[in-house]
């Protein structure tokens, strides 16, 4: 009996052995370690995530990579900027010693888990394409006092639940579809200091932010009206791109406590909302009808007392005209009010650069006291200065020529990687190793040479994880250069057309990602970026492919470059990605982009150049060939890239078809805006992983390639 117990207590020990070897001796507590483990599988086990492992190890113990522990509990998770794909799994909630996750800069573009570490206070999910909205759970963080979901793809009006966050002090929600009136619960904000609402769709007042402590508000780009809060004129305001009614606000309905900016020194000495309360606990004696009745007498007094005055006016002391001169935000003359309505900031920072002008008077222009009231009134034309470009820095490395010569082996051909219409792409490498891309701008291509600046500035602001990043740039001795990172892979095109028998072709997988990455990318030119940026030489050329095959859009901003007009005839002529209505006007739009989109897709379908004149007269087009086929299954499978094998889910290539067929429409008009785009091709993703969960893949669906990434899409 005793040999049997010992053998029974030698095969636990065994079992315990081999099931936790992880957390023999290990740092980290085991719940933690789980989800962590769990989130690495959901970010499909990127290798740039060293160190971790989805089967076990020690987070804490052996360092992984982003992670900061205290003890055994981990605290901190910070993975921005790492390229991930993927989701973060259902299990965050039990990472309940995290105070801070960043998981900003990715490229995890699908719905948020509806729970979040419960106790963290720094949450930062920025610039991941995010769609839907903020999970309601949010509203149990009563310890968060940082919150940024910019530069996402969330719509809608916010959920009311902001009412318990009342630790909150810096909001970002800029630069997303987000729609509706401000939510009410907004005001419960009493911590709040910085909040970034800019190139949004919001409507309504900004009347719920009047009472909040705030040092800095970005309203920017989006449908506010209505007057802007007396509380909120002596802050760091940026209000520009609203429909703002211009004049001084009514006067509050009686009874209404005066208005008054929150406690300044509310970071030392707190928020009190007693301010302008206190007085109201006496009884004056006078009651709500008695006011209204003593403010309606004031006015009728008042508008004939005015009448008289405006009779008089040639008489009227010069001191009484300044008062009205300085009065703050007098009415604006109707051509001040166009001219102001005219101004559309291009990008969320204040230090953007604007063809706007200079400085703008909000007061009428001073009143002649020699002339007649008749002369006032018809020559009261607004002064305007003349515009004047506003400069600013910019958010880019300058290099010299000397170090790119030497970088570039003074351009030498070996170091050349492409060339485009714009100028030659040259391979770079400097003394720290670091190998960028530099693009030499050809002099015919830039007649104002002053103008090179002026389109670093807007090129430096685009930041999108498959927008290609411009690093630096070089404007000295006649030379204009940009500086752009460098991706491994090249360009689509070469994987797609020039690929020889060593290289392994794109999976069915790889092109849907690569076209879901690159329309996310024209969604952000088309629909964030304020004035929107139409790239006009949209191709597969111009998207690079880094080490994970994620797509990068390339020469964005640069359309400026060159005239519609040179481009629609002598640089797209032929090749297949222009629009019908380019090649008659020569004018591009953001629907044209949404052609070239489209004709990309049929590239990735089909393993065919847009135009190939070796083929017969009936195929040289690949969109006049391919259209009349993309609603037939039997004829579709006949099209796709032979080099696929017959690797792909059937359903999934149907759905690929159904939104090529949207985009490379004839009439401009029917072609869907990018954001529509984005979102079909995330349900053809989320509809073929939901099949493979429940039903198992398709029938002749593809074989799990040898990339990471790789779903059966």
């Amino acid at each position: 009996m005793r040999e049997m117990e010992l053998a029974a207590a030698v095969a636990l020990l065994g079992c315990i052995l081999l099931v936790g070897p992880s957390f023999t001796n290990a740092e980290t507590d085991p719940n933690d370690a789980a989800v962590l483990f769990d989130l690495y599988r959901n970010l499909n086990s990127p290798p740039q995530l060293t160190k971790w492992n989805a089967n076990g190890g020690d987070p804490c113990g052996e360092k992984w990579k982003g992670i900061t522990c205290s003890g055994s509990r981990v605290t901190e998770i910070n993975l921005s900027g790492l390229g991930l794909t993927g989701s973060m799994g259902f299990q965050l909630d039990k990472l309940t010693s995290v105070t801070n996750f960043d998981i900003s800069n990715n490229n995890l573009g699908n719905q948020l888990p509806y729970q979040f570490p419960q106790n963290v206070q720094r949450l930062n999910l920025a610039g991941n394409g995010f769609n839907g909205g903020l999970p309601y759970s949010v509203s149990n963080m009563t310890s968060l006092n940082y919150l940024n979901v910019g530069r996402n793809q969330f719509q809608g009006q916010p959920s009311d639940m902001f009412a318990s966050l009342t630790s909150l002090s810096f909001l970002d929600f800029s630069f997303n579809a987000m729609s509706g009136d401000l939510p009410q619960s907004f005001s419960s904000l009493t911590s709040m200091t910085d909040m970034y609402l800019q190139n949004n769709q919001f409507t309504g007042t900004i009347n719920v932010l009047a009472n909040l402590p705030l040092d800095t508000l970005n309203v920017e780009n989006n449908h506010f009206s209505g007057w802007i809060p007396d509380q909120l004129k002596g802050i760091n305001l940026q209000s520009g791109g609203n429909s703002w009614t211009a004049g001084p606000a009514p006067p509050p309905p009686p009874g209404t406590p005066p208005a008054s900016r929150p406690n300044r020194n509310h970071k030392s000495g707190g928020n009190s909302k007693s301010d302008g309360s206190s007085s109201g606990g006496g009884n004056s004696g006078i009651g709500g009808g008695g006011v209204a009745g003593i403010v309606i007498s004031i006015l009728v007094v008042g508008a004939i007392v005015a009448f008289f005055i405006v009779k008089r006016r040639s008489r009227r002391p010069a001191t009484d005209i300044e008062k009205v001169n300085n009065q703050p935000f007098a009415p604006l003359a109707s051509q001040e009010v166009q001219e102001m309505k005219s101004i559309q900031p291009s990008s969320e920072s204040s230090t953007k650069t604007f063809k706007v002008p200079a400085s703008i008077n909000l007061r009428p222009p001073p009143i002649d006291h020699h002339k007649s009231f008749d002369e006032d009134d018809a020559s009261m034309k607004p002064i305007i200065p003349p515009k004047k470009a506003i400069t600013i820095p910019i958010e880019a490395k300058q290099y010299s020529v000397a170090d790119l010569q030497m970088a570039t082996d003074s351009f030498s051909v070996e170091n050349l990687i492409g060339e485009g219409s714009i100028g030659r792409v040259y391979r770079a490498e400097f003394d720290d190793g670091k190998v960028l891309a530099v693009k030499k701008i050809n002099s015919s291509a830039l007649p104002r040479a002053e103008d090179f600046l002026d389109i670093v500035a807007e090129i430096s602001r685009l930041h999108h994880p498959n927008v290609t990043e411009l690093v630096g740039y070089c404007s000295e001795h006649g030379q204009h250069l940009l500086v752009y990172e460098f991706h491994k892979n090249g360009a689509l095109n070469e994987l797609l057309h020039l690929s020889d028998e060593y290289s392994k072709p794109l999976t069915w997988n790889s092109r849907v990602k690569i076209a879901l990455g690159t329309a996310r990318a024209l969604e952000y030119l088309h629909e964030v970026c304020s004035p929107s940026v139409v790239h006009k030489n949209f191709k597969s050329a111009n998207i690079l492919l880094d080490t994970e095959l994620n797509p990068h859009l390339s020469d964005c901003g640069l359309a400026s470059l060159v005239h519609d007009v040179d481009q629609a005839l002598n640089h797209n002529a032929g090749s297949g990605y222009s629009a019908p209505e380019v090649a008659m006007s020569g004018q591009y739009t953001i629907k044209s982009d949404v052609y070239s989109f489209g004709v990309v897709m049929l590239e990735l379908l089909t393993g065919r150049q847009p135009f190939d004149s070796s083929r017969t007269r009936s195929e040289q087009s690949l969109v006049r060939w391919a259209t009349p086929q993309l609603h037939d299954i039997d004829a579709l499978a006949k099209m796709v890239d032979p080099a696929l094998k017959g690797l792909y889910p059937v359903k999934s290539l149907s759905r690929f078809a159904d939104v090529i067929a949207l985009c490379v429409q004839p009439e401009p008009e029917f072609r869907p805006p990018m954001s529509e785009v984005v979102q079909a091709l995330v349900r053809l993703v989320q509809r073929a992983n939901m099949s493979k969960r429940t039903v198992g893949n398709d029938q002749g669906s593809s074989v799990r390639g040898n990339n990471k990434d790789d779903q059966d899409y």
